[in-house]
């Protein structure tokens, strides 16, 4: 709260009052980062389907299929898990983070060459879920294991050391070197500090470092002597994440509407900092607590196909199976005399909402974004720069490209697990996903097809039972009653039609009367 402060008055800028809101229910939790009342990051959780990745495994190499320069692993869950052979080498650091050479004993560099070497079928291995399973493919793993903790993440299979380049000032980034050439790490093990670092004395870097090399004492003692495979660290819950990676100076307030969860995450900040427990609320209001923050109205919103921006303009977001589009429509903005300027003002509107929109549904993979087109070449570089600017709060890697030709813009978001919007939806049973079902006048016409098919094929066949959705049956009575009427003279046959109105609109059943069986 100091440290907010002192930067408002350095600044001159206020800061926006920032709320972390948990909502605890029996089947599912669900935290949510508010800034002055807008919601800016949202997780759900639910123990049927609690995400693997970040769990540690011991696993045991099942086969290696050298074409695919892969191996597979066999981790105790459900399918075996993808191991790359550059994901089984020491990783340099991504550009995310500077990185800072510090003195000691280099370790034994090894090539993708060596992994079939190092690692052959039936041996053990101890790897971390990068990725956990989405649709049909398994978990994707390294053996670059990562611990992160409040405000560093420890590497214990790496000798690197870094500091995230989110932090920005050269003068903290100096003081940060200083910090990290004096933190007393164990050879053969590297650490990165995170932003959320940023002004924090030495004391607690150290306090940090602490913690994670006794967690990791804890899985290295059962490395040796667990079996494989074997779980050897569970990724903390989703409560325990959000203190970890939200509860920082910058937050204000947390609310909490269950008595146990807000005493454990009073458990929890304790040992980090004792000035952040006096921010931690527990909230008994009758009202529930995303009602009386205006949570469910925002989440309703931000999952809608089409979202609204302040200007009148829209995007609409398109989700498929191997890319997510995104649309800006002008809408209600149409501007005044000078076009370009507004063009470009909604454009970078669009970008900061874009931004925060991914965030929210947690898209990840290919992203395509079609922006309104501009002319000159200075407003695409500023529309890009300030949506790469809105893209440093997100803790997910994202690389983009330049806007082309065609005015497109292409980037990769970090997929670490299904998009909130595939766990929270199932698919549609009437359009399977599609997004359109066909009318009643098709439905009419392919009906009528379907019959005069059955019926040429088996001449013997002259009763039928049909069954159709409500709209398709006010159709066929009001507008296509003597075509039926003369399929039944041409082919001495009787239609008898009934609603179901549990029927979707393409639904149809067709029943040999006599013989009771459906016809397919």
């Amino acid at each position: 709260m100091i440290l907010k402060k002192i930067k408002e008055m350095i600044t001159g800028e206020k800061e926006l009052r920032k709320e972390l809101i948990v909502n605890v229910d029996p089947l599912e939790t669900r935290v949510a980062v508010l800034e002055d009342g807008s919601l800016e990051e949202f997780s759900i959780e639910r123990p049927s389907d609690r995400s693997i990745s970040g769990n540690i495994y011991k696993g045991r190499v099942h086969n290696i299929e050298p074409a695919l320069k892969a191996l597979f692993v066999d981790v105790g869950v459900d399918k075996n898990a993808f191991l790359h052979y550059w994901d089984a080498i020491p990783a340099a650091l991504d550009s995310g983070f500077e990185k800072i050479e510090r003195s000691g004993k280099a370790k034994k560099k090894i090539s993708h060459r060596d992994i079939p070497k190092l690692y052959p079928p039936g041996s053990d291995i101890v790897v971390q879920v990068t990725k956990g399973p989405i649709g049909t493919k398994g978990a994707r793993i390294t053996t670059n294991i990562s611990l992160p903790g409040r405000y560093m993440v420890l590497m214990p299979y790496s000798d690197q050391f870094g500091i995230s380049r989110k932090i920005e000032n050269p003068d903290e980034r100096k003081r940060l070197r200083r910090i990290l050439e004096e933190l007393e790490v164990p050879d053969g093990m590297g650490i990165i500090l995170r932003t959320a670092g940023e002004g924090m004395k030495a004391r607690y870097f150290v306090r940090d470092l602490a913690i994670l090399l006794e967690r990791w004492r804890k899985i290295d003692a059962a490395i040796q002597r667990g079996p494989a495979p074997s779980l050897l660290l569970e990724e903390p819950d989703l409560v325990e994440k959000s203190v970890r990676d939200f509860l920082t100076d910058e937050i204000d307030q947390v609310a909490v509407d269950d008595e146990n969860t807000a005493q454990r995450i009073r458990d929890l900040v304790m040992p980090i900092s004792k000035r952040s427990v006096k921010r931690v609320h527990w909230y008994q209001n009758p009202v529930p607590i995303f009602d009386k923050f205006q949570i469910n109205t925002q989440i309703d919103s931000a999952f809608r196909r089409n979202v609204w921006l302040k200007s009148g303009a829209y995007l609409v977001f398109d989700e498929t199976e191997a890319l997510v589009a995104v649309d800006i429509n002008t809408g209600r903005n149409k501007g005044g005399n000078d076009t370009e300027n507004t063009i470009l003002n909604t454009n970078i509107e669009a970008a900061h909402e874009i931004a925060r929109q991914l965030r929210l549904r947690n898209i990840g993979g290919l992203i395509i974004v079609d922006f309104i087109d501009m002319k000159h070449k200075k407003d695409q570089h500023t529309v890009v720069k300030e949506f790469k600017h809105s893209l440093k709060r997100d803790k997910a890697k994202t690389h983009v490209l330049p806007i082309s030709q065609l005015g497109i813009m292409e980037m990769t978001r970090q997929r670490v697990q299904e998009s909130i919007s595939r766990s929270l939806y199932i698919e549609c049973p009437a359009c399977r996903g599609k997004g359109f079902v066909k009318s009643s006048e098709t439905m009419s016409v392919e009906l009528q097809r379907e019959i005069q098919r059955i019926l040429a094929k088996d001449n013997n066949l002259h009763e039928l039972n049909i069954t159709v959705n409500p709209a398709v049956m006010e159709r066929l009575r009001s507008e296509d009653e003597e075509l039926l009427a003369d399929l039944q003279r041409r082919f001495e046959a009787k239609l008898t039609f009934r609603v179901d109105h549990h029927f979707h609109m393409e639904e149809i059943k067709i029943i040999n009367a006599l013989t009771k069986e459906e016809i397919k």
